[in-house]
């Protein structure tokens, strides 16, 4: 029998310093892969801890909104490729000249190739109407949702896993396809991957579609600037 009251707090030290740059490396280098997957399919534990990991990421309340449907099957790939094939062509249409060409020549052919895709959903009715946290913002679930998406892709770097994700697509389509109920909302398509190759930095960088912003222009001190 406990004599003394229990104290589920832990020691919460500073990683050392080699797991340290670990973390930062993993989060400096992930990529978001469009066309390098290499067609050998992912080991069974592999998958699992890449879920165990976007498992573990915080969520609002504790609610864990979110599922993992696992993709696999070409014909259904397919599909989707094909709905994306027709969302991209309203994407390109929206834009003109050269930013027009730099668009049509960017490789996009993940879902395809990567021999594994993830559908990440969140389900808002999971812990109820009221939930600790979402009382006064109703979006948190789906910011947790990404929190677990993001996850999965600090994992996937860690194991040279690549992850694309796709989001040019009609909603409706991808929820036909893979019969996803009207409440649930779909978040990302990811598609999943070996890879040996990655860019060294962002492919939207390398290609000159935009460039990464200076940090010191992003962070503010106290208030928002007044910039009248």
């Amino acid at each position: 029998m406990r004599t003394e009251p229990w104290d589920p707090l832990v020691r919460a030290d500073a990683f050392p310093c080699e797991e340290r740059q670990a973390v930062y490396r993993a989060i400096e280098t992930r990529r978001d892969v469009r066309d390098q997957f290499l067609p050998d399919p992912l080991p069974d534990d592999l998958v699992r801890r890449l879920l165990q990991a976007a498992h573990n990421a915080p969520s609002v309340g504790f609610m864990q909104p979110w599922n993992f449907l696992l993709v696999r099957n070409l014909p259904t790939r397919q599909a989707v490729h094909a709905a994306f094939l027709k969302a991209n062509a309203e994407a390109e249409a929206m834009f003109s000249g050269e930013r027009q060409a730099r668009y049509r020549a960017l490789k996009l052919e993940g879902i395809l190739k990567a021999p594994l895709s993830i559908c990440v959903t969140c389900d808002p009715t999971r812990a109820g109407s009221v939930v600790l946290g979402r009382t006064h913002n109703p979006r948190m679930d789906v910011y947790s949702t990404v929190c677990a998406v993001q996850n999965l892709w600090l994992a996937a770097r860690a194991e040279g896993v690549g992850v694309g994700w796709v989001s040019i697509f009609h909603d409706s389509d991808i929820r036909a396809i893979l019969g996803i109920p009207d409440h649930i909302e779909i978040v990302a398509w990811l598609c999943v991957g070996f890879v040996d190759q990655l860019y060294g930095e962002p492919e939207l960088a390398v290609k000159g579609w935009r460039q990464r912003l200076p940090l010191e222009e992003l962070v503010f001190e106290e208030r928002w600037p007044d910039v009248s």
